[in-house]
């Protein structure tokens, strides 16, 4: 459904990405991990096409993403954003319904407060909790919000950016859980970035590890722990010495 081939981005000499070759099937879900730094967000940022890549080749069911009608496009996607990003000002229901009350997908407002009430309760959270502001939600109730803004318009691609970043163990499995499930359920293609290998293991029925602005190794979850791959191999046991230089 998504394929990247030898894609490269630089930001002045910073050559963050450097020949990313990835594809990724319909209705899979697949982790990219590695280090801070490594480019993860830039990957998914110029799949959206949020960042303009310099070379190679970004395609959706084979259509190159550059070129591609852009509310179209974006419509088929949702997104969870690592640090929540939810409108302060807003409660949580037009937090929730944002993209159902305008553009192309815009709804009748009380429909679009069904949806969005119908959206909380898929994760969690009561309807009481619709008319609250997100500043009166904990962490964890924050994190489910941006979770059901994401599935709120039942996109084709869901992107998961550090789902679990801030949250405390508990929390972390119940939104891994909770993604996996909705995945599943809604037979989404997920794409995931995160250095969470508990997040990894639970979301992931692929994984790929960037490091150099290029991929090293990708495979099904099940031949993680036994890539062979000594970038993965040490990135998954937190070691300290091996070809990942630590930055000290």
């Amino acid at each position: 459904m998504i394929e990247l081939s030898n894609v490269k981005k630089s930001f002045g000499s910073n050559h963050v990405l450097q020949g990313v070759d990835l594809t990724i099937d319909r209705g899979t879900s697949m982790v990219i991990i590695g280090g801070s730094g490594t480019g993860k967000s830039v990957l998914l940022k110029s799949v959206l096409g949020l960042v303009v890549h310099d070379s190679g080749t970004i395609t959706l069911d084979g259509q190159d993403v550059t070129k591609a009608d852009r509310d179209t496009f974006l419509a088929r996607f949702g997104m969870l954003f690592q640090g929540g990003a939810l409108f302060d000002s807003l409660p949580v229901w037009q937090n929730v319904a944002f993209r159902l009350l305008r553009g192309s997908l815009k709804r009748p407002k009380d429909e679009a407060r069904e949806i969005a009430i119908e959206k909380l309760r898929r994760v969690g959270l009561k309807p009481d909790v619709a008319d609250r502001l997100p500043a009166e939600l904990s962490g964890g109730m924050q994190k489910r919000v941006g979770l059901a803004r994401a599935i709120a318009a039942e996109p084709e691609i869901i992107f998961f950016d550090e789902p679990t970043t801030g949250l405390d163990p508990i929390m972390s499995s119940v939104i891994n859980d909770l993604i996996r499930e909705i995945v599943d359920e809604m037979g989404a293609t997920a794409m995931t970035i995160t250095h969470d290998m508990s997040s990894v293991r639970a979301i992931a029925d692929n994984v790929a590890m960037l490091h150099g602005g290029v991929i090293k190794w990708t495979g099904a979850v099940g031949d993680m722990d036994h890539s062979g791959d000594p970038y993965v191999d040490q990135f998954i046991s937190g070691r300290a010495d091996g070809p990942i230089e630590a930055v000290r």
